[in-house]
């Protein structure tokens, strides 16, 4: 239906996702708190000298909370919340009601996650079928559809799940920018890179100088359309290199750059002839590639790869993740935790060495586990702050059995556990292995938060 203004003239139509309340949930978002955060040092680890932190308590008001504190310095947020597979909280008989439900708990939580980030900072999300679609819609609302960096396809199950027409095999991570032109990523080790070459530096393989892209030409950018000069008496090896420049001598080679084969269009170097002059027969030399053909190539040294899209190495499969809590436990104390590997990865493209992360549906702590390791490879001075919901065990668990009775004790010791096996594993490593412990309180009476349903990481 057509909506009008009062000059009868027609108003914009734009597209907007909402659910049954919706409006009630934004107001979440903007209520106060009500609570405050209780130290709790007796359950924590070097209390004087951590920048870590464990929060116990529902992590709608614990990031109201965080807010006072953290606006603007969290760089980057991973969560792994709740997929709302009929299985826990969210069981209504109408799919639909249970869908609204799950998106109003989501939104505001979202909302005050977006506060929290730095302008450069980045969120990570995990998420199944169950829930992708309207996932993905929040965050286009909350972060900007510009936002969107891209969706990871993670290989969770690899031997699938026989679900009766398809065997499933996947779940999904969205990655989303607080600002996506400001944002700031690292590169990921390339342990399968292999270079061809090597000179006093070490090994490189080569890449033609000139950008492939018709898009520039030397129309548009007459400033990267000059000339190289290959000088053919002066060969840098036997592997076909000679030296360049850009004056021209005698019985020099002229070498500008290629033209498209589809189009003719005339493509133009990728550096500019300020820079090229810098890192002449350094980091650009000319090269044979047939007899009478030459090339103008880039030395590329980095053994480093950006993040890929499809994440299938076995080392990021469910369980992976639940052998290695088990193996710290020595039982299986906690379902469906996520990889190491996984959060790893993401902690190495998300943080800085000396970053900030949250998770707020921390679950077993993988999150807190990672940054430690992180911190103990490489000397790094991450920190992290965990929220989980003290959720009840049930009775005839193994966790239980074990004598943990919510997830935040699973949590609290899986980050003790971890940290002792780092240190047994490289006692020189250097890491900080403690946290601080908070509960989270009413203010009105005075009493911890209930211990009711969340599934985390």
């Amino acid at each position: 239906m057509q909506h009008y203004k009062n000059n009868n003239e027609p108003e914009p139509e734009t597209y907007e996702f909402t659910w049954q309340g919706k409006k009630a949930a934004a107001a979440q978002a903007a209520g106060a708190a009500g609570y405050t955060l209780c130290p709790c040092v007796e359950e924590s680890v070097d209390w004087e000298h951590t920048k870590n932190v464990y929060i116990e308590g529902d992590n709608l008001p614990v990031l109201k909370l965080l807010r006072e504190t953290y606006e603007n310095k969290i760089k980057m947020i991973y969560i792994d919340p709740p997929y709302n597979t009929g299985s826990g909280t969210f069981v209504y008989a109408d799919d639909f009601a249970r869908h609204s439900d799950w998106c109003s708990m989501i939104y505001p939580r979202l909302l005050l996650a977006r506060d929290l980030l730095t302008e450069d900072g980045v969120i990570f999300l995990s998420i199944d079928d169950h829930e992708f679609d309207n996932l993905k819609k929040i965050c286009d609302e909350v972060f900007g559809e510009c936002n969107r960096c891209g969706t990871f396809i993670v290989n969770s199950t690899p031997n699938a799940r026989d679900y009766g027409l398809v065997g499933k095999m996947h779940e999904f991570c969205l990655f989303y920018a607080k600002n996506r032109w400001k944002a700031k990523t690292y590169l990921l080790p390339d342990t399968e890179k292999k270079f061809r070459f090597a000179d006093e530096k070490g090994g490189f393989n080569i890449h033609p100088l000139y950008n492939s892209n018709e898009a520039f030409h030397c129309e548009n950018r007459p400033n990267l359309y000059y000339p190289f000069y290959l000088y053919q008496k002066e060969p840098l090896s036997e592997e076909g290199f000679y030296r360049i420049g850009l004056e021209e001598k005698q019985e020099s080679i002229e070498l500008y750059p290629p033209k498209s084969l589809k189009n003719g269009v005339q493509f133009v170097w990728r550096w500019s002839r300020e820079k090229a002059r810098q890192y002449v027969n350094e980091e650009i030399v000319g090269y044979k590639v047939r007899e009478g053909e030459y090339r103008i190539v880039q030395k590329m040294r980095s053994d480093k790869k950006v993040i890929r899209s499809l994440l299938t190495d076995t080392k990021y499969a469910s369980r992976r993740g639940t052998a290695e809590v088990e193996e710290l436990f020595g039982a299986k104390v906690f379902s469906f935790p996520k990889p190491l590997a996984l959060l790893t990865d993401f902690c190495r493209t998300g943080l800085g060495k000396e970053d900030r992360i949250l998770d707020f549906f921390s679950g077993s702590a993988t999150t807190a586990h990672a940054v430690m390791q992180l911190n103990a490879l490489d000397g790094g001075k991450r920190s992290y702050i965990m929220v989980q919901k003290p959720e009840l065990t049930d009775a005839g668990s193994v966790a239980y059995q074990a004598g943990y009775t919510d997830i935040c004790e699973i949590g609290k010791e899986r980050i003790r556990r971890a940290a002792k096996k780092l240190c047994a594993e490289d006692a020189s490593a250097v890491f900080d292995g403690g946290f601080r412990v908070y509960k989270l309180t009413c203010m009105a009476h005075g009493i911890q938060t209930g211990k009711d349903s969340d599934r985390g990481e």
